[in-house]
Parts: C-alpha cells; structure tokens; sequence
C-alpha cells in the first residue's frame, strides 16, 4: 500500500524544525506525479499545485513536515553534548532514549545520560531530571574527537526510532505529529483525479516553534478556503478521562470545532460535517485542545482565511515514537478528497 510505504520512509526520515531538509526532498518527490506543478517558497515550504477552471476556488491544504527534537548547544572538554529543545518536549521522556547526532558526514549514533541513578541521593531520585541536566553521549573521549566524528553546534538531533507495524493496521514510529498528515495530504492529491478547485497541497515548515511555514505559505497563496492535516490526542489510554481527551483511536477522524488558536469557521465545519454523513465516514468532534496546528496561522491571513482542521487519532505524541491506526488514516484520506470536492457548491 503506497500510503502506509510513503507513511513509513516519512516518519523515518530527520526532519527537526528548521532542519526539514530530508522530508521536504520526500514531499516534492511523493508529490511530483499528481500535481501541475511542485515549487519551494523562500522560507523552505513545499506547495504542490494542481490546477483548477479559471477562477476555481482556491484550496489550502498545510501538512507540518518538521517535528519535536534536539540542537546540539555545547560540547564539553570532555566530548559529551548538551543540547537545546525544539518543540514541545515534556523533559521526563529523554533520559536513556537513543538518538540520532544529524552532522555533516552522517548521522552519529548517542544516548542520553546523567548522572547514575545508582550514586543520586534519595531526594535526586524523587525528581525528573531537567534536559539541561542531561547531555548526549556519543562515545567520544573528547571535545577534539567528537568534533572530528563531524559534530558541530546547532547540529539537529532526533531519535532513534524506526517504523513498524505492531498489530492488525496499527502502527508505531517517529515524528507522526506531522508526517501522518504529510501522508494524507500525498495520498489527497494521488486521488483527486478531477476538481473544480485550484488545490494547493503545502508541507510547511517550523510548525512546531510557532506555526512559521504556514504563515509566509498562507500570504502567498491567500487561499478562499484553508484546512490542516495533523493529528490530535488520543485519550483512550489508562489514566485518562474521557473529558481531558475525548477522541479514540479506531474511530475515524477527528475534526476540530476549536482549540487553543482556531474556533473553525462555520462553513467549513459544516461542510466537514456534511461530507462525513453523507459518505458514511465515521468521525469524532473535537474542542477544548490546549494545542493548535497551522489553521490557527492560516485563518488570520491577510483579510481572514475560513478554516477547519482534520486531524488522526495518534497515542503518545510529542514523545520518541508514537502509535496510530491505520483504518483512521484511510478514513482521513477520504474525508478530506469528498470535502474537496463540494467546496465549489459553497465557497
């Protein structure tokens, strides 16, 4: 299945916010046979553009290509790595996870240390170790020798973690906050055969310091319509109440009614909605999401942009790996090209 192959080399693939190098050569290419045209913006956003009638509506879809990860801060006399975060990490998941050292001659293989948990005193042991008190370990005897194994500061660093499938259409991997919804937005474009819409299919870029790439890509489209394909909390594990996190993996899409930085348009939830019921296509409804994805950043362009969010049910985001099914990824896939497609009929 062409999804869950481009879903697999996507997730695999370094891309840390403002380093989205590797995933943006995946996107042009994944995107190349099924739009007119495939261009790069100044800012490092991929927009795929398939062309509607003279004077079609124009569609944004945005699709996040960067993810959560580490930069390279220091490097010790001693050859250990201190690192700054990108993104959204909760410090209590690093310790001991593998990572990947991104320099110029390759990716390093490292772990994340501290001090043993063996000589900590009982009070040490009690708190989370912040990330300013770990460092990265790349088995380098010294400063001299990890610069000569290519590392530099302002290196990117991911982790070490490789797709896999673990169960009847679940998987688990790297980075599915967004690469999940980079898939879809691909696998979109392959199954638009024909449309009154002009569609552009954009991989922004540093969503996850700020929503950046969405906001330079959304001026210079200025699209009638805007929808961002991410993903969303799955609150069906133990400890959660259904009230924190309401939506369920296995149950379809999830489509925004608000969150910490859009309130959908009414039009677009509507007509998400809509499209839904009418293709029997289960989905779940989302609001109260601390969080925000790149709609927020879109709907504020230039004299406002209408937008909705899509997002698959993913457990464990913003951490190493996470897991999400695969039934909820198709069914996002077909929601969004039946939306597509009735645009015309409202905007």
């Amino acid at each position: 299945m062409v999804l869950v192959k481009n879903l697999e080399k996507l997730s695999n693939a370094c891309g840390v916010a403002g380093r989205e190098e590797e995933v943006r050569s995946l996107v042009k290419k994944f995107l190349k046979p099924y739009v007119d045209e495939v261009k790069e913006d100044k800012l490092g956003n991929v927009i795929g553009i398939k062309k509607g009638k003279k004077n079609a509506p124009k569609v944004m879809l945005a699709a996040h290509m960067d993810e959560i990860g580490l930069l390279v801060k220091t490097i010790s006399k001693e050859g250990f790595l201190r690192f700054a975060k990108i993104g959204g990490i909760d410090d209590r998941i690093l310790l001991a996870q593998k990572v990947l050292v991104y320099t110029e001659k390759g990716p390093l293989h490292g772990i994340i240390g501290s001090k043993p948990p063996h000589i900590q005193k009982e009070e040490e042991r009690k708190k989370v170790i912040t990330y300013d008190n770990l460092f990265i370990d790349v088995g380098a005897k010294n400063q001299e020798e990890a610069k000569k194994m290519g590392v530099k500061i302002g290196d990117p660093v991911g982790f070490d973690i490789k797709f896999a499938k673990v169960g009847k259409n679940i998987v688990i991997g790297k980075a599915f906050d967004d690469r999940v919804g980079c898939a879809v937005m691909i696998e979109t474009m392959k199954r638009l055969k024909k449309t009154n819409c002009t569609v552009y299919a954009v991989g922004t870029v540093q969503e996850e310091v700020g929503l950046r790439g969405a906001t330079t890509a959304a001026f210079g489209i200025y699209p009638d319509v805007g929808i961002a394909l991410d993903v969303t909390v799955a609150g069906d594990v133990p400890g959660v109440k259904e009230v924190e996190a309401p939506i369920k993996m296995r149950k379809g899409p999830a489509i925004e009614v608000a969150d910490a930085g859009l309130i959908a348009h009414p039009k677009v939830l509507r007509l998400l909605i809509d499209v839904a019921e009418k293709n029997k296509i289960p989905y779940q409804l989302e609001t109260g999401l601390p969080g925000s994805t790149d709609a927020a950043r879109i709907s504020l362009t230039r004299e406002g942009v209408p937008c909705g969010v899509v997002s698959v049910p993913t457990r464990y985001i913003h951490s190493p790996a996470s897991m999400l099914c695969l039934d909820d990824v198709e069914k996002t896939v077909k929601l969004v090209v039946a939306a597509i497609q009735e645009i015309p009929k409202h905007f």
